[in-house]
């Protein structure tokens, strides 16, 4: 089976690091495009399937291409209402493909949020939000990963001020657990070692600087070293990302959107993938945005996709070892 990639924004860079990522990989990690054929870069050589399977025998020599229609030409940084049904179906059908096993993995281009509200009344904060719905409303985390680094945020896209409120001790311990049973199925690691962050400065100096520490992250953490888990914390976030502190875990859980991305994007702004923890089928996405002001210009840089792409297909192959 081959990788599903749904398209994204067609405004936006996805459909140029699709079409360099094939290029890069050929048949050596063959994958199928959801999208319009004509969105693709001009000259870029695809060929429409009408079924994945047929992709990895074409992959080598062209783009497989499950072609839809989305209607009209697609404007480099000018994201059109008409396509946003179109770009909402592409997702549905990249899950249709993995959870009835005609694909191994899905990897999604970047989408715009608002110009899927506008244009169909998308009514989902993002990706990971919808992907969770169409497989049924499933607890899911988000974990942004390149090779040196992974990280999960309990809390992601909420003002900086309301996260203490937002951190519960359910919250965490669900993040954790999560990040936990992922790290076995999807990463290959037996006994994961996680180290999780504090909220405060100095993991909150002993009540000097804060009190979440002590309130509920520390038991959280006790808990699960009490079942057997290899777990640290909670740990000043300013002394967990230098390259020794980093070698001691195979995951960090942070507190909040920034204190987890800052050092992934520092490390590998290029390389980092976006992974969607907790659903029954495999998930990856560049970690970049539809980039408007570089779509079209030949810019775009495929490093995100590539990595996205073949840590899917690593992911994929760990859930079905033995």
């Amino acid at each position: 089976m081959v990788i599903a990639v749904s398209c994204g924004e067609p405004a936006g860079i996805g459909p140029e690091v699709a079409a360099r990522a094939w290029a890069l990989l050929r048949g050596s990690l063959p994958f199928v495009w959801i999208g319009d054929p004509a969105h693709l870069p001009a000259g870029t050589p695809c060929v429409r399937v009408a079924d994945p399977a047929e992709a990895r025998d074409v992959a080598a020599e062209a783009l497989p291409v499950l072609a839809r229609d989305f209607g009209p030409a697609a404007v480099p940084g000018r994201p059109d209402p008409a396509h946003a049904r179109h770009v909402i179906e592409a997702i549905a059908t990249g899950v249709d493909l993995v959870t009835r096993g005609a694909a191994r993995a899905l990897c999604t281009a970047p989408i715009n949020k608002a110009a899927l509200k506008t244009g169909a009344g998308f009514a989902f904060p993002g990706h990971t939000e919808y992907l969770a719905h169409l497989a049924g409303g499933c607890d899911v985390v988000m974990m942004l990963a390149c090779d040196s680094l992974r990280v999960v945020p309990a809390t992601i896209h909420i003002p900086l001020a309301e996260v203490p409120t937002t951190l519960t001790p359910d919250l965490l311990h669900r993040t954790i657990a999560i990040t936990r049973a992922a790290l076995m199925r999807d990463f290959g690691l037996p006994a994961p070692r996680i180290a999780v962050a504090g909220l405060n400065p100095h993991a909150g100096e002993g009540g000097a600087m804060g009190r979440e520490e002590i309130a509920f992250v520390a038991a959280v953490v006790e808990g699960f070293r009490a079942e057997g888990c290899d777990i640290t914390g909670p740990l000043p976030a300013d002394t967990m990302f230098h390259p020794a502190a980093r070698a001691r875990y195979d995951a960090a859980v942070c507190m909040y959107h920034d204190q987890a991305l800052i050092p992934i994007k520092t490390i590998d702004f290029a390389g980092g993938v976006n992974v969607t923890l907790g659903l029954p089928f495999v998930r990856t996405s560049p970690d970049h945005g539809t980039a408007f002001d570089i779509a079209g210009r030949g810019l775009a840089d495929a490093t995100s996709m590539v990595a996205a792409l073949r840590m899917a297909d690593s992911m994929a192959a760990a859930r079905a070892a033995p």
